[in-house]
């Protein structure tokens, strides 16, 4: 069964995936945006992401292939297991109590992995030279979620401190600057 979280996933990761299978093979170790992370880095942390989050609902994801050896293969690997969950109701919809009170895995993923996915597209793609344009009602969606957390996304470990952009600066850019992006 398809939900429209589902749906919304696969999308993002075909944005994500787009940005990893285009990352030249001499370029995952150049810096990305995130303080101190490479290309690689962004991606393990995005596969971390994609194991740990259905296990908070007792959903078990283990992965074969290791983001040193295969980037692209890791990458597949964890994604198509998150889509997966996302197309079994009964998995998708196993709850939990998060921070923000009791949620399911479909919830999370759609919050805060989908929050991910976006962005960390953009940070892979601005460290290895790609295309940086993100999904315009995706951009939308996650700067709505993300002005609601307020200083929360300001936490050790979430986004740095936020950069200055013009007030009639493209949507796209003001998300970075509020998440600590330079655009």
């Amino acid at each position: 069964m398809t939900t429209d979280i589902s749906t919304r996933y696969r999308a993002l990761a075909e944005e994500f995936t787009r940005r990893v299978d285009a990352v030249p093979n001499d370029r995952w170790d150049d810096p990305s945006p995130c303080q101190e992370w490479s290309a690689r880095d962004v991606l393990s942390h995005m596969i971390d992401n994609h194991v740990n989050m259905p296990g908070h609902a007792g959903v078990k994801v283990a992965l074969k292939k290791s983001v040193d050896d295969d980037p692209r293969g890791a990458w597949a690997e964890a994604r198509d297991a998150v889509q997966e969950i996302l197309d079994d109701p009964e998995r998708a919809g196993a709850e939990y109590d998060g921070y923000f009170g009791r949620t399911s895995i479909e919830q999370t993923i759609d919050d805060f992995l989908g929050f991910d996915l976006l962005v960390h597209a953009w940070d892979i793609a601005r460290a290895t030279g790609q295309d940086e344009t993100l999904p315009e009602e995706e951009v939308r969606r996650v700067y709505d979620l993300s002005r609601s957390l307020g200083d929360m996304v300001r936490t050790e470990g979430v986004c740095g401190p936020e950069v200055s952009v013009p007030e009639d600066a493209p949507l796209q850019d003001r998300l970075l600057g509020w998440l600590g992006r330079t655009p």
